[in-house]
């Protein structure tokens, strides 16, 4: 061991904050970086020339470019986030509801115990009834014959 030997004392808490803070700065940076990028490409009213212009500037001047980018086109970069989430939640809506729809001819179990509990509660069965047709029900026989 010819090198110094470094102990715990000798790296004191100011310096592992600083050392903390600017890797944090640095994940930061990464992570605005990628969503300018993101949002270069995400935008439909920048022409292929334009797009290819920003990109370049900010992987080329990477500081100044995403500096000027958010100035610049900055307002607009949360507006087309909205923009993307709202189509991705219509979009997960709609499978949902052709989902839903493509099964609609069919009863779950769930619905059967549901239907068999409003009858118990009209009191047109008993509680022995409804006992036995829910067995039935989860035993996976289907729904019971009144």
């Amino acid at each position: 061991m010819s090198g110094p030997t470094y102990l715990a004392y000798d790296y004191p808490l100011l310096s592992a904050f600083w050392t903390m803070l600017v890797f944090f700065l640095w994940i930061m940076w990464f992570v605005l970086l990628f969503r300018v990028i993101a949002d270069i490409f995400r935008d439909d009213e920048l022409s292929g020339w334009a797009k290819a212009g920003w990109l370049v500037f900010a992987i080329v001047l990477p500081f100044l470019g995403v500096f000027v980018y958010v100035v610049a086109r900055g307002k607009n970069m949360g507006r087309r986030e909205v923009a993307q989430a709202r189509a991705q939640q219509q979009a997960f809506d709609s499978y949902i509801r052709e989902t839903a729809a493509a099964s609609g001819g069919r009863t779950t179990s769930v619905d059967e115990l549901t239907r068999l509990s409003e009858i118990r509660a009209r009191g047109d069965i008993t509680d022995e009834e409804f006992r036995r047709a829910k067995e039935l029900v989860l035993s996976g026989s289907g729904a019971p014959e009144r």
